[in-house]
């Protein structure tokens, strides 16, 4: 009896150690990322679900709790709110002046808003608290404000209003500078890029008339007419990079050599993002928004938009991008006023800058003052300015655009799906309530008594 108690002791043991050893195998290693799916609570958000598999760039340790989500919230969006002078930083909430507020709202934590896995309570933006939140701390806002009277705390979001992270296009005065701009700027241009220009400031090189690595020829064609030969980038620069074993497919690392802003913005993307977390390339496949069939199993790396060797940046802008994308904001584009801008500047009718691609918006051109030394250039992070609409007003459509119609144009989903053909049907208030302040303020002045 003993001699069998043993033995069920000994193989339950032995089933239990190997349970174990396969579900640690499943968790840590990155070989069975499908197993981990059975063990997931649920779907993760719009934003993060293709990183759902790499457990560990949230739960960087297990017994870390909400500490350790934190800081993984903050290792990959700090620099996003830092940028944006973050409206609700944690310093507003450990301030012992607001102690009561965190009873209502404790947002000393990203998790007190935006909690993964679980869809059924995820409204957009990967917020898991009701949108009418703003009334936790802000019930008394129409006292405050006679602008405000009689709005509801579900409107606060509206595109051109308030955005808990980032209010920079709510500042009064910025409001009331644009408040006259018209629909359309008499200079509507976007800045040149100056990359090229500053990379022969400082560097001396030669042109590259011959390839330092034979090849095909009419490879060799196409990169004699690149920016790469004029610059005398030759082949194992990419290749070989600092005399590593040559490479026939290099990746994007290759690329970082002299891109490096570049490409630390495209793994912060989606396109790059499970590069980013150790996971294999994004391929359409894996995007919630429509794709075209034939593209689905492509993987998406630097050369994906910009190909190998002639590195077409006018490729890039549109023909890469609709190669993939097939939702109705994309399928609209060729026929949009945008496109036509777009078709014009290529043929030499428009000057540089005049035309709309789908990366004069989405991979903005941003001015960036990194070094003390003021450049522009092209940002590869396409989430910076997805989510919220507006978010896209400062970097891209005031360049073009007044204000106001921006702010309109944002607020309305149907002019957005049909790529802004038409003019805003939604108008949003914003600007009209900052002139209403200003001018009640100059009542106030004028009313008070001369000392």
């Amino acid at each position: 009896m003993r001699s069998r108690t043993t033995r069920w002791v000994a193989a339950w043991l032995l089933l239990s150690a190997a349970a174990a050893t396969g579900l640690a195998w499943i968790l840590l290693d990155d070989r069975p990322l499908a197993a981990r799916a059975w063990f997931t609570p649920g779907p993760m958000t719009h934003g993060h679900h293709q990183i759902e598999l790499a457990c560990g760039s949230c739960h960087t340790s297990p017994f870390g709790g909400g500490a350790v989500l934190q800081d993984a919230c903050v290792d990959c969006h700090g620099a996003q709110l830092k940028r944006a002078d973050d409206s609700h930083p944690k310093s507003k909430f450990t301030d012992p002046r607001n102690a009561d507020l965190i009873a209502l709202l404790d947002a000393r934590e990203c998790v007190a808003c935006h909690v993964e896995h679980r869809p059924e309570i995820t409204h957009p933006m990967g917020l898991s608290l009701p949108p009418d939140y703003c009334v936790t701390c802000h019930r008394d806002i129409g006292e405050e404000r006679p602008t405000h009277a009689g709005l509801g705390f579900d409107t606060c979001a509206s595109s051109g209003c308030h955005n808990f992270h980032d209010n920079r296009a709510l500042y009064e005065d910025f409001l009331l500078k644009h408040a006259q701009a018209p629909w359309l700027l008499p200079a509507a241009k976007l800045p040149a890029r100056d990359f090229a220009a500053r990379w022969r400031s400082t560097h001396a090189a030669a042109p590259a008339l011959q390839p330092d690595h034979p090849g095909d020829p009419q490879i060799v064609r196409d990169w004699l007419e690149t920016a790469h030969a004029d610059a005398g980038v030759q082949c194992s620069d990419c290749h070989a990079p600092q005399a590593q074993a040559w490479r026939d497919q290099p990746d994007h690392e290759s690329c970082r050599s002299c891109h490096a802003v570049q490409v630390d913005g495209f793994l912060a993307g989606k396109h790059g993002m499970r590069l980013a977390a150790g996971l294999a390339p994004m391929t359409p496949a894996q995007a919630r928004l429509p794709m075209h069939r034939e593209a689905a199993h492509r993987e998406l790396s630097c050369t994906s938009c910009h190909g190998a060797h002639r590195f077409d940046t006018q490729y890039a802008a549109v023909d890469a991008c609709l190669g993939c994308h097939a939702d109705t904001h994309s399928l609209a584009f060729k026929d949009s006023k945008h496109f036509a801008l777009w078709q014009q500047e290529q043929a030499g009718a428009l000057p540089a800058g005049s035309g709309v691609s789908c990366a004069s918006c989405h991979l903005p051109r941003v001015v960036d003052d990194t070094g003390g030394a003021e450049s522009v250039r092209v940002e590869h992070n396409q989430n910076d300015t997805l989510r919220p609409p507006e978010a896209m007003i400062r970097p891209t459509c005031l360049h073009c655009h007044g204000l106001g119609f921006a702010i309109d144009a944002m607020a309305d989903p149907q002019l957005r799906a049909n790529n802004f053909q038409g003019r805003p049907t939604t108008h949003i208030e914003s600007i009209d309530m900052a002139l209403t302040n200003l001018e009640a303020d100059r009542v106030r002045r004028r009313a008070r008594p001369a000392e």
